[in-house]
């Protein structure tokens, strides 16, 4: 779904998993410091909307997601995932409650599969789950920002800032007087710097919460019946997650950014040496320079030095190994 915002002056649009909404608009670092600063906003519009209606939702969702969720007050933002029978992560959702609604979030693209899964566990309870991407587009208030929600939009507040559930029929008009309209680039820039997981950037098919960070933002440990759970509390007891994040400093000399996927090598055993782990998403902020996030085998020496591809990587532990 291509937002609107990318006919603003500069738009330069997004590639690949966040396409439809802009990169930049002509000046990354200038849009991260406003970011930084409390300014702007982004343009979310790409991500999937959907809402779960009725009397039991509260309580229905408790079964399904790693979030307690039960006694959510409304407005209290959540996070929350939806985990495999072996405790791998299939949906990550950012939710919000606001009496009568539950409004989450999704990646672009995964709202079909995930209400999919929400329909077949319905059962006797009395929810509605809609897919409300055509109708509402999110749109991300910085920490600090003083522009104000309009009434009757439901909105979840964290540290980091304030999504908004907009009218796609007012996202234009909005932005005009709350901008200026800040890319995905500088958004993904402080992310990363914030060391926050994103699905299917610092997650693949075999991923369990632990590995990431996730348990206690996303992951309530004191709950149970919900799938996957088993596979949680045995790691948390027992175990340890076979791979950790790391947050990576880049050498900035290089001009390219190692890409998704990248492999992490000791720089030790130089390029042909044994991969250890991959790049999850890279970025060039405005104060750090080249950074990354990336998950790597548990064991990797905290002060390893690492190759990423070809490029130099100072690692600063995100989950302890």
């Amino acid at each position: 779904m291509k937002s609107p915002l990318l006919s603003l002056p500069g738009a330069v649009a997004a590639e690949g998993h966040d396409e439809g909404v802009a990169a930049h608009y002509g000046d990354l670092f200038r849009e991260q410091r406003a970011l930084a600063d409390g300014t702007g906003l982004v343009d979310l519009s790409h991500r999937g909307v959907v809402t779960v209606t009725g009397d039991d939702r509260l309580s229905w969702l408790h079964l399904l997601l790693t979030q307690h969720v039960s006694e959510l007050p409304p407005g209290q933002a959540t996070e929350a995932l939806i985990l495999s029978a072996h405790g791998h992560i299939e949906h990550a959702l950012y939710l919000v409650d606001d009496g009568e609604t539950v409004w989450a979030h999704v990646e672009p693209g995964t709202q079909e599969a995930l209400i999919g899964y929400l329909e077949s566990m319905k059962f006797f309870y009395r929810v509605e789950v809609a897919d409300r991407t055509e109708d509402f587009a999110v749109v991300h208030l910085p920490a600090g920002s003083i522009a104000k929600a309009p009434e009757g939009v439901a909105v979840r507040e964290t540290a980091h800032g304030r999504d908004l559930f907009l009218p796609r029929a007012g996202l234009e008009p909005y932005a005009a007087q709350n901008g200026p309209a800040i890319g995905i680039l500088a958004y993904e820039a402080l992310r990363i710097e914030n060391h926050r997981p994103r699905l299917g950037f610092e997650t693949d098919h075999r991923t369990i919460p632990h590995e990431v960070g996730w348990i206690g933002s996303a992951v309530h440990l004191q709950k149970g019946c919900y799938r996957g759970q088993e596979t949680v509390a045995r790691v948390h007891n027992l175990g340890k997650p076979p791979r950790r994040l790391v947050f990576l400093h880049l050498d900035g000399s290089e001009v390219h950014l190692p890409p998704h996927g990248t492999p992490l090598r000791l720089a030790s055993d130089g390029a042909e040496g044994r991969q250890l782990g991959f790049v999850t998403t890279s970025a060039r902020h405005h104060e750090l320079g080249p950074i990354a996030l990336a998950l790597v085998k548990r064991n990797v020496p905290v002060d390893a030095e690492l190759l990423a591809g070809d490029t130099a990587a100072a690692q600063e532990p995100v989950v302890e190994p």
